[in-house]
């Protein structure tokens, strides 16, 4: 993968992700458990909201005006402009859960630099949670007392570690049940606490791993850098460095060589 630039590059990028998640939220929030959402249905039987449209589109237009010269790739619009220093955008992750009323939900926001996630915001505003880092400035989250510095967790043992695998429909479908099964009867727990949410306690050192199947690039940019940051590592399911893979094992760092091992004995 490409060398972080320096972090003092990528201050100004952290504060424009910053200010996208505000004007992200100020979408979203407002149109959450709304009786008058609009709900549609993509080409790939994924449901899309009027929220997800407007909050990909206040996104788009605040980096149209500040960051004109940089590329974007959004869920909702797709992919325009340089693909060197480009914009991951997933508007609202967990579109599932958002058109439920469920508030596991959240935007995602990162800044790839030559396809390596460098920079990378979640806000989740229903939870009143936000999550951010960039290459070589740490992870951090807020909280009522400031920003507290993230950092996974430092189980050592798969026998004492929390997994969440997203969902069983999932790990099927791809043809990976079986390694679903040996995984969670040697782990001391195993979870689905799903989309971005997941990534977020890991790397906060709450849950130990997560795995997932079938992920775009901007369902994961955002999390790799915050997950990397907190001292944690992200790879495809079979351990390559890549977000491109749509597969995902992400772990502590300790127990990533050893979850490999067991998923591909």
């Amino acid at each position: 993968m490409t060398a972080s630039p320096r972090v003092d590059d990528l201050s100004d990028d952290l504060a424009l992700a910053l200010r996208l998640a505000d004007a992200a939220d100020a979408q979203s929030l407002p149109r959450f458990d709304s009786a008058d959402l609009v709900i549609s249905t993509k080409a790939d039987n994924s449901h899309v909201t009027d929220a997800d449209l407007a909050t990909e589109r206040a996104i788009r237009a605040v980096l149209a005006a500040e960051r004109p010269q940089d590329g974007i790739f959004g869920e909702e619009f797709g992919a325009e402009g340089d693909t060197h220093r480009q914009w991951i955008i997933d508007p609202i992750d967990g579109t599932a859960n958002y058109l439920r009323g469920v508030p596991l939900w959240g935007t995602m926001i990162a800044l790839a630099i030559d396809g390596v996630p460098q920079v990378g915001v979640v806000s989740m505003p229903a939870l009143g949670r936000r999550w951010w880092a960039s290459a070589g400035a740490g992870a951090w989250t807020a909280t009522d007392a400031g920003p507290r510095r993230l950092r996974t967790s430092a189980v050592e043992s798969l026998d004492d570690a929390s997994v969440s695998f997203q969902s069983i429909a999932q790990w099927s479908e791809s043809g990976h049940l079986d390694q679903l099964l040996r995984l969670a009867d040697r782990v001391w727990r195993d979870r689905a606490y799903g989309d971005v949410y997941a990534y977020m306690l890991l790397a906060e050192g709450r849950v130990d791993a997560v795995a997932e199947f079938g992920v775009k690039e901007y369902d994961i940019a955002a999390a790799v850098a915050i997950v990397r940051e907190a001292g944690g590592r992200m790879t495809s399911f079979d351990g390559v460095e890549t977000i491109s893979a749509r597969s995902t094992l992400a772990s502590n760092g300790i127990l990533h060589e050893p979850l490999l091992d067991l998923l591909h004995p």
